[in-house]
């Protein structure tokens, strides 16, 4: 059977770059945010939905959702990001939907790579093999997010605030990585351990994933 593993973690982690490592060595990835994305598009229900909720000025000038447009309504709002999350629909069957057609689609021992932000509050961790979760210190991810988002402190700040801290999700994950060096210290890494779960895999001694039992006890249903 393929390995389907979960990427996650907050944002100047890592994940993304990692992905993409483990993709040019043969891994499938799928990025959930842009799957979502596509549940949006125009002439889908979803499309019709975001409009009538948050109005015709998230419409941009190629006629589909402007993202930053819509983002600066929902940012930091939990009743607005409640309500466009409503509006899209059911996101949980469409990244569940990715993940069981890897199952069929992939060959054996081929991996599938699902990313996901919030991969373990949003109960995904239930359709894969592996959680793998990123982390790094928050001075180093405010450094990053000020050189590649051109953010001031202050939006740093703001922005790592409103994620999860890794320490919150580390009981959910059964692989967690710490990125506070350089890309090579993480190419170098992230091979490491991807092969070493290959190997596992390969030989049937992948032990079951701790997000089950995690879910088991935080699931909100």
């Amino acid at each position: 059977m393929p390995l389907v593993i979960g990427v996650t973690g907050a944002i100047a982690c890592g994940k993304s770059t990692a992905c993409k490592i483990l993709e040019n060595i043969g891994a499938t990835h799928c990025d959930a945010d842009k799957l979502v994305h596509r549940m949006y598009d125009p002439g889908k229900p979803a499309f019709d939905r975001i409009v009538t909720s948050f109005g015709k000025e998230v419409i941009g000038p190629d006629g589909l959702v402007d993202r930053k447009i819509l983002g600066s309504k929902v940012f930091g709002n939990p009743e607005e990001m409640s309500k466009l999350t409503t509006a899209i629909g059911d996101i949980k069957g469409e990244v569940r939907g990715v993940m069981d057609d890897w199952r069929t689609s992939l060959e054996p021992l081929q991996v599938g790579l699902m990313e996901a932000v919030n991969f373990i509050e949003a109960g995904y961790g239930i359709y894969s093999d592996i959680t793998w979760l990123f982390a790094v210190d928050d001075e180093i991810a405010i450094d990053r997010l000020k050189a590649r988002n051109n953010f001031s402190r202050e939006e740093a700040v703001q922005r790592l605030s409103s994620q999860k801290r890794w320490e919150d999700r580390a009981d959910a994950s059964d692989v967690v990585t710490m990125n506070n060096g350089s890309v090579e210290d993480l190419e170098k890494s992230v091979i490491e351990q991807y092969e070493e779960l290959n190997e596992k895999h390969s030989k049937g001694l992948l032990m079951p994933s701790k997000y089950l039992e995690w879910w088991e006890k935080n699931s909100p249903s």
